[in-house]
């Protein structure tokens, strides 16, 4: 699928979030155990490189989403029905493409409530729920910037660099974990081994903005997904998925893994139970869908609806800290 206004082939972010892309290239990190995030931790809010208007989209829909969070008092569940919740509030809103493409240099964490693709929905969703644990005296754009910033860059500092963020799924698994902000489950519920040789971004870097503009980003991005191919990704097959449905849980990541040997996965999403069903709740780029953020069918067969699908990996969120 191209842009309207471009020849280019698809970036690897509109790979991922859409259904008929191919796969997107997963990254491992190998940064050093951090220390537990405590209840609460000094937290500078600074305003962003880039100006508000293109860092923070969709003020008025934040607004009116703070605004039921007080109302229905989500600050009470727990984190995965929390995600849950924020999700389901911004379902309907559409499906859009390169919103992280930004600018042609700095590096900024941003959110678009206008348009989301699947990846800026889970991440989102994950941020806002995060951040109304803290006291709505705190709730504000820079908060909501800094939890989008602590799940999307290494290590949770963005540096203004474009390689300080983590661009493929499975490197903000393993960071968000060695962080105790996540743990990967995809192993204790069956997963398998799986293992691919990652090139993509290095040898398509012509159709990234960033690297584009900035060939000298080119040998960082050969030297992660150098990492990559070595590691050892585990998947739950097709196969198993209905089986290991009941033990998922709302706000689960459910990313889909692929049978395309680019990458680990073409898809992503949470889950979201209804009753004793699992429904996959994303943003979706399929028209007969409404090209929306949706709570879809239920997880398994949602697997069987394209045939390049071979399973699911699922990483369970955690509380961050508070900005304190």
């Amino acid at each position: 699928m191209l842009p309207a206004n471009s020849a280019l082939p698809s970036t690897r972010r509109q790979i991922l979030s859409t259904l008929g892309g191919s796969s997107a290239a997963l990254l491992l990190s190998h940064c050093k155990t951090k220390t537990p995030p405590t209840e609460s931790s000094p937290v500078s809010l600074s305003r962003p490189r880039l100006p508000w208007s293109t860092v923070f989209k969709g003020e008025a829909k934040f607004d009116r989403l703070c605004l039921e969070a007080k109302k229905k008092n989500w600050v009470n569940l727990p984190i995965g029905k929390r995600t849950v919740a924020v999700g389901k509030a911004i379902c309907g809103t559409p499906y859009g493409n390169y919103t992280l493409e930004i600018d042609d240099h700095i590096e900024s964490p941003s959110v678009n409530f206008d348009t989301l693709d699947c990846w800026t929905f889970y991440e989102t969703s994950l941020a806002l729920s995060r951040m109304i644990k803290n006291p709505p005296s705190v709730w504000s754009r820079e908060a909501l910037l800094h939890y989008i910033e602590l799940e999307r860059y290494r290590d949770g500092k963005c540096t203004g660099n474009y390689l300080s963020r983590m661009h493929h799924l499975e490197e903000v698994f393993a960071n968000n974990q060695q962080r105790q902000l996540g743990t990967n489950v995809t192993k204790s519920l069956g997963g398998q081994p799986v293992r691919r040789n990652v090139r993509e971004m290095q040898s398509a870097w012509r159709y990234y903005r960033y690297l584009k503009n900035d060939q000298s980003l080119i040998p960082g991005i050969a030297k992660v997904e150098a990492k990559v191919s070595a590691l050892p990704v585990t998947y739950i097959p097709n196969s198993r998925v209905a089986r290991i449905e009941s033990r998922l849980q709302d706000g689960d990541v459910i990313a889909i893994a692929t049978k395309d040997p680019s990458g680990y996965t073409s898809h992503v999403g949470l889950a979201a139970r209804d009753g004793a069903t699992c429904r996959y709740m994303h943003a979706t780029s399929v028209r007969s869908k409404g090209r929306q953020c949706i709570v879809d069918s239920r997880i398994s067969a949602y697997l069987r609806q394209k045939s390049s699908n071979m399973g699911i990996i699922v990483v369970r969120p955690s509380e961050a800290p508070l900005i304190g």
